[in-house]
């Protein structure tokens, strides 16, 4: 059985997380190699304008599979071998979601747990359920995030209340994540797909060569200086005023009408 399910909307394209009796676990399973299968698509797809994640069941993700970490209990497997396991493993999911151009939503419909957690934080935006509750439990098990949670929580929450919840492993419910600016939105359960949809049309409105561009200047911020964001900004905008979705919105825009995008 696939671990992603997809689903093509227009220009939106959703992601499914459909392993419920795992709680769709992240290790464990196919989900890496789906998860890069997906992200490869999507990058050579320039039709694509939005993307959302989200899970079937009553999790969104428990992260890693703890009942399979007990295969290092007593093996002889050696800590140079477990690195490259995540170096190869779930570790390329990180790479490949947060550096993915084009805009992406993540609908948290239940628990996000470890590297669930971290999985939401690779999105841009976050819209919860009423029903979602968030944990960097790592410590919790006896290990370190694994996948990148260190870099990506701090830059969703700030390093204070990235440290309190790195340390304690205790789970934010939904209106917590919402003070701290883990979510944007929270939206009652029944109405969670309907909510991201709806955003995600409102982004898929706009040019998309535009959107992947202004994305990638969002990472990129980050990241470098001022100077270098300016020059790379200049570059992009070079690009964008030559493009015939440019031409059609500035000429849409003096004649008041919808404009129509290629």
């Amino acid at each position: 059985m696939s671990f992603l399910t997809t689903e093509r909307d227009g220009a939106i394209l959703i992601l499914t997380m459909n392993q419920p009796e795992t709680r769709n676990a992240l290790t464990g399973n196919t989900a890496v190699d789906e998860f890069m299968q997906a992200c490869d698509a999507i990058r050579r797809d320039t039709s694509v304008r939005a993307v959302i994640i989200t899970g079937t069941g009553p999790v969104f993700s428990s992260g890693g599979n703890v009942k399979d970490m007990q295969r290092f209990f007593g093996s002889t497997l050696s800590p140079e071998v477990i690195r490259e396991e995540y170096r190869n493993g779930i570790q390329r999911i990180p790479k490949a979601l947060y550096h993915l151009d084009v805009p992406t939503i993540c609908a948290i419909n239940g628990p996000a747990i470890g590297a669930g957690l971290d999985l939401t934080c690779m999105c841009d935006i976050r819209i919860a359920s009423e029903n979602a509750t968030f944990a960097e439990s790592f410590v919790k098990v006896g290990i370190v995030p694994g996948d990148g949670g260190a870099w990506l929580l701090p830059r969703a929450v700030g390093m204070s209340k990235a440290a309190e919840m790195a340390f304690t492993g205790e789970a934010l419910n939904a209106q917590q994540a919402l003070a701290c600016g883990l979510v944007s939105r929270v939206v009652p359960a029944e109405a969670l797909m309907a909510e991201a949809r709806a955003l995600a049309a409102k982004i898929a409105a706009n040019p998309g060569g535009v959107l992947r561009m202004t994305k990638r200047l969002l990472r990129e911020g980050q990241n470098s200086t001022l100077e270098s964001l300016l020059e790379m900004s200049a570059g992009y905008q070079a690009i964008a005023h030559k493009t015939a979705d440019h031409e059609e919105a500035v000429r849409a825009f003096i004649e008041k009408r919808a404009p129509k995008f290629s």
